[in-house]
């Protein structure tokens, strides 16, 4: 069906590290950009509002001049912070759907303030979102935007200093990972409290194949990509890959198996964070007719097992001490 595919990388002149890629076929483009680690929100405002919003800018209007469908990628992260997080912690009105679940045409986006530039990404994101919803309903641009929410799976990202850099500040599966793999305590940023819900790639894919092959049905509609059933705090998710990977590595667990951090020292000046965000799955069902279909354990033990096939070795002769001569 499409016999025409080429990909694109633009790189953007403020830094390797950000850019666009652009899958192309006959008749669509699918816009992914680069820029979308939260360790970098905060250190590298520019590089991310310029990379999510700036660079992607000729890519809409590519699009939108030559008659190009376009499927763009943003995030869960336009949502920001939920209203139910602004309400006392024992109130009743937290347990209310209305104020957690996440609906693309109802749920507010609420950002932390400006000195918090964690939401740079966010906010680039959402104007971005914004433009292309725009040229489609004055210039009649076809679209469809997808909002992922922790897609998660093997190669979803870099191991630090194994092949990515050493430095570098993976997300929170990769980093989890590093720390297992190193046998390492899994540092949980301000207690590992925040809620998240994670989908396999494996189903993502799905739903990104669903829209591709069925744009009468996708077209001008915003979609969330997660699993709702695969909710657990950033804690109960470490201490369920550290089962997982004691499981799959068949090494026994560390004796402290986690340690708290702060999100200054973990991430620097000016992080924020949502509290929640679990995707609701309406609309996304109703156009396509998808649901996920992974547990989170299932989707730990495939990630977690290669995992520990591809890297262990390599890990254990980075960390391994020299031998006294």
């Amino acid at each position: 069906m499409y016999r025409s595919l080429v990909i694109f990388v633009f790189v953007s002149s403020r830094s390797v590290m950000s850019g666009v890629i652009l899958i192309c076929f006959t008749s669509q483009t699918i816009n992914l950009a680069a820029i979308c680690t939260p360790a970098d929100y905060n250190t590298r405002p520019l590089d991310t509002i310029y990379s999510n919003f700036i660079d992607a800018l000729p890519v809409v209007k590519y699009c939108s001049e030559n008659n190009k469908r376009l499927i763009h990628f943003s995030t869960c992260e336009v949502y920001g912070k939920t209203i139910g997080s602004y309400l006392p912690k024992d109130h009743p009105l937290r347990e209310d759907p209305s104020f957690y679940v996440l609906k693309e045409d109802i749920s507010p986006c609420i950002f932390g303030s400006i000195e918090k530039q964690r939401w740079s990404y966010a906010c680039a994101k959402q104007l971005i979102e914004r433009l292309v919803y725009a040229e489609g309903a004055e210039n009649g641009l076809e679209f469809t935007i997808v909002r992922p929410f922790n897609w998660i799976g093997p190669r979803m990202d870099f191991i630090p200093g194994i092949d990515g850099p050493s430095e570098g500040v993976p997300r929170v599966l990769a980093c989890f990972s590093n720390n297992l793999l190193r046998r390492e305590p899994l540092k949980l940023v301000d207690g590992g409290e925040s809620q998240r819900t994670f989908i396999y790639i494996k189903d993502a894919i799905e739903a990104v194949l669903l829209m591709i092959e069925n744009p009468e049905r996708a077209n001008g509609h915003i979609f969330n990509v997660g699993n709702p059933n695969n909710e657990v705090t950033v804690r109960q998710l470490a201490e369920m890959m550290t089962e997982v990977y004691a499981k799959v590595s068949g090494e026994g667990a560390i004796e402290s198996p986690t340690v708290d951090v702060s999100s200054k020292e973990f991430y620097g000046e000016g992080y924020d964070d949502s509290d929640k965000r679990i995707p609701d799955m309406t609309i996304i069902n109703r156009q396509l007719g998808w649901n996920p279909k992974t547990s989170l354990w299932d989707l730990l033990e495939s990630t977690l097992t290669y995992q520990h096939r591809t890297y262990s070795e390599a890990v254990k002769k980075a960390t391994a001490k020299p031998v006294a001569s």
